[in-house]
């Protein structure tokens, strides 16, 4: 189905309470705040200090006329919000129709209080990564994916979607406008976060007469401050990510705020996240909080098989692809918990975490540990390596992965 056919059917449903709306529409509009300046001024720390400001909303991402690099410490770069100099936002009405976007400065949003996202969740996000070369050009990797990714995901939650190639400009636009905020070679990469949310103001449960697309970026490091020192997992069973027939397999903004509690009390008890199983017979392993899961046994790398529940990562798309270039058997089923604690390795992916060994799991008070806990194995080593090679332009995409932004 055509992602925007379920989003125009939505929007023309009574329910949508369009013949009700006042004139001087009360939903939401989002609005640039001019006190940027003021903004980055409560900022505290290196950041603040070290950035300037910029005030002057632009249409294009080549009129900016800043220095190649901005002063900052990348050797200290977490993964943490560094806020950078614009942004891009894009609107679309009940038509289903987008308006050309703007870039406009990095700053505040106002949204009416009664705005679909903040009542009823209406909102997807992405995340995407781009590099920095030796030459000074920058990579993005698989952009199309995640265009793609958030159209299916807008056609779940009835919510009108940027074409391919509108979500491709605006983060191409966002990117360069951003260029000196792209870390140098080897030092980190620029986190691009697409969104797209229900900004228009309703009361009753139904699709937003207003949506709003927006696209910022930020200088990020390792995701785990350890970066690929084996990270420990907690198995968790009281509470459960997703369920079958529910979102489990977008990214919409719900899913996140659900695994919050389960990963504090596993940080508190000293793992770095949480690991969940399937909600119906709690024993076959799903995903991480953010990220999909591996195990290796021999020559087989398994994961498990999307059944709806498990978010269809495009790291996790692309590890499997490197896996059967380099020769392993690539396999795609339920994995049982008691299978995850027997295997010789076991490593996560996603857009922030990359590819991140898993050093021990703790099921029932149970721990188990793979290899050396302090090092990553063979195979989670080998699979970064080719992963990040192609990632950061160290060698030929024969994949056709990468787009270079010059």
């Amino acid at each position: 189905m055509e992602p925007r056919t379920c989003a125009a059917r939505c929007l023309a449903s009574p329910a949508s309470g369009r013949g009700t709306v006042p004139s001087r529409r009360l939903f939401s509009r989002l609005i640039w705040s001019r006190s940027t300046q003021c903004a980055a001024s409560s900022l505290r720390g290196p950041v603040a200090r070290r950035r300037r400001r910029l005030s002057t909303p632009m249409t294009t991402a080549y009129n900016t006329r800043t220095p190649d690099q901005v002063d900052f410490d990348w050797d200290d770069l977490g993964f943490q919000l560094v806020p950078t100099d614009f942004m891009y936002l894009m609107r679309c009405s009940s038509d289903g129709v987008f308006t050309k976007g703007e870039l406009v400065p990095y700053g505040p949003i106002e949204l009416n209080p009664a705005a679909a996202v903040l009542n009823y969740g209406q909102g997807l996000l992405e995340g995407l990564r781009a590099h920095r070369k030796g030459d000074g050009s920058i990579l993005l990797f698989r952009p199309q994916e995640n265009a793609l990714r958030m159209r299916i995901g807008a056609d779940r939650l009835c919510m009108p979607a940027p074409s391919v190639e509108q979500f491709l400009e605006a983060v191409k636009l966002t990117v360069l406008a951003n260029k000196r905020w792209v870390p140098p070679t080897g030092k980190g990469s620029l986190y691009i976060r697409p969104q797209l949310i229900g900004s228009g103001a309703i009361l009753g449960i139904a699709p937003a007469p207003e949506y709003t697309f927006i696209v910022f970026v930020c200088p990020v490091g390792h995701y785990f401050k350890d970066g690929l020192s084996p990270i420990s997992l907690l198995t968790e069973e009281e509470y459960h990510r997703a369920a079958p027939g529910g979102t489990g397999d977008i990214k919409t903004i719900g899913n996140y705020a659900s695994v919050v509690s389960a990963q504090r009390r596993a940080k508190e008890k000293g793992h770095a996240d949480v690991l969940y199983l399937d909600p119906v017979h709690k024993k076959f392993v799903e995903e991480v909080s953010s990220c999909n899961i591996f195990m290796v046994k021999g020559n087989v790398i398994s994961t498990p098989l999307l059944t709806g529940t498990i978010l269809p990562g495009i790291t996790r798309k692309s590890v499997i692809g490197i896996s059967q270039n380099l020769g392993f058997q690539v396999e795609e089923r339920n994995i049982t918990i008691d299978e995850l604690l027997g295997a010789d390795e076991v490593f996560c992916t996603g857009t922030a975490v990359v590819l991140s060994p898993v050093g021990s799991i703790t099921y029932r008070e149970r721990k188990v540990e793979y290899g050396k806990s302090q090092e990553a194995g063979v195979v989670s080593q080998q699979l970064y390596a080719a992963f990040t090679a192609i990632q950061k332009g160290l060698v030929e995409d024969s994949m056709g992965w990468t787009l270079q932004l010059n």
